[in-house]
């Protein structure tokens, strides 16, 4: 679906008048929360999947290619088209684990 560039009803500077206080808080959530896996007692080798997609996700915001929401979403998400039998005891885990987890 082609982006509308009047899709935002909004001038830019009162949308960011509006908005940004909001998103700098949450910003600054995901700072402190990388911040603290950086002081856990143990650190692995490698990011856990979740961890790691959130970095990819945190690089994909300062490409400048737009569509960010749809391309974050998409990164988290299962690529698959078959449903899965079952979802487990877990549940849900916010990221693709990928095909070998």
């Amino acid at each position: 679906m082609p982006r509308r560039a009047d899709s935002c009803p909004l001038p830019y500077r009162q949308a960011v008048d509006l908005y940004f206080m909001e998103h700098r808080a949450k910003l600054l959530d995901v700072a402190a929360f990388l911040d603290r896996l950086g002081r856990t007692v143990e650190r692995p080798a490698q990011d856990d999947f979740r961890v790691a997609a959130l970095r990819e996700a945190i690089a994909l915001l300062g490409d400048g290619k737009g569509e960010y929401a749809r391309r974050i979403l998409d990164l988290f998400s299962d690529p698959g088209t078959e449903p899965i039998a079952t979802a487990g005891e877990k549940g849900a885990s916010g990221a693709y684990p990928g095909p070998t987890a």
